[in-house]
């Protein structure tokens, strides 16, 4: 599992690809944190300690925030994902399925890296 460390040799890996693994984990724990203090404001029986837990909950939720802007920022597929599906309103499973239709095929003479597909079975 991601919590658990590099799956690979971090001598063989990019520093791009160690920090994409680093914000991936930060964020994980972030949210986990956000759901924690979310359950213990709910329970909170003193307002004191509910609004505390509250402000906490809500700096967690800032921090995963930045995590997951800066997956959008240095990767172009959580980009394309996020303004697809971030900010929009009306079903979204409906939404990705329509836009499974339109979305355009990717240069096949790129790179599977640049066009984040693995190529497995033609011919390139």
């Amino acid at each position: 599992m991601a919590h658990e460390g590099f799956h690979e040799d971090p001598k063989i890996l990019s520093d791009l690809t160690k920090d994409y693994h680093r914000i991936i984990q930060s964020t994980m724990e972030e949210l986990e944190a956000v759901d924690w203090y979310n359950q213990r404001a709910e329970a909170a029986t003193d307002p004191v300690a509910r609004a505390i837990m509250e402000h906490n909950r809500d700096e967690e939720i800032e921090h995963a925030c930045m995590g997951l802007e800066w997956l959008r920022r240095n990767s172009p597929v959580w980009d394309e994902m996020m303004r697809k599906f971030l900010f929009t309103s009306g079903d979204i499973i409906v939404q990705e399925s329509a836009s499974a239709d339109q979305t355009p095929q990717p240069d096949s003479s790129a790179p599977a890296a640049q066009t984040g597909t693995l190529k497995i079975g033609s011919n390139s």
